[in-house]
C-alpha cells in the first residue's frame, strides 16, 4: 500500500492506495501516529485508490478513530469505492465513521 500525505490548512489529507490488510495496516497506524504526535488533529482519509480492505485494515482505521477521540480531533473518510463501501456497511463501520463522497466535502465537514 502507498500512503500519500498532503496538508491543506489545518487538515491532513492521507491518500490510501492499494490494499489495506495485515501486511500494510501497521504502516498506516505508524504514519498516522507520527502525524498525531506532531500535533495534527484533523484528518481526511481519501480511499479512492484503496482496492481492498481486510479485517486487519478495518482494525487500523478503528485505532485511528479511537486516537482521534482521545485527542478530541476529527476524522472523515472520502472517495470510497463500491467494494470498500460494501465492507464498511457489512461490518457496521459505516456507522462509526463520517463518510463523504468527495475529499472537499470531507474537509469542509471537519473544518
Amino acid at each position: 500500500m502507498n500512503i500519500t500525505e498532503q496538508i491543506v490548512g489545518n487538515t491532513v489529507l492521507l491518500g490510501l492506495n492499494g490494499r489495506l490488510d495485515a501486511n500494510t495496516s501497521a504502516g498506516l497506524e505508524s504514519a498516522f501516529m507520527k502525524l498525531v504526535e506532531q500535533g495534527n488533529g484533523k484528518f481526511v482519509f481519501n480511499l479512492q485508490g484503496l482496492e481492498y480492505v481486510s479485517s486487519a485494515g478495518l482494525r487500523s482505521l478503528l485505532v485511528a478513530a479511537k486516537m482521534i477521540k482521545v485527542i478530541q480531533g476529527k476524522l472523515a473518510l472520502a472517495h470510497m469505492n463500491d467494494h470498500v463501501k460494501d465492507v464498511f456497511e457489512m461490518s457496521g463501520f459505516s456507522t462509526i465513521f463520517s463518510i463523504y463522497e468527495t475529499e472537499d466535502e470531507a474537509v469542509q465537514a471537519i473544518a
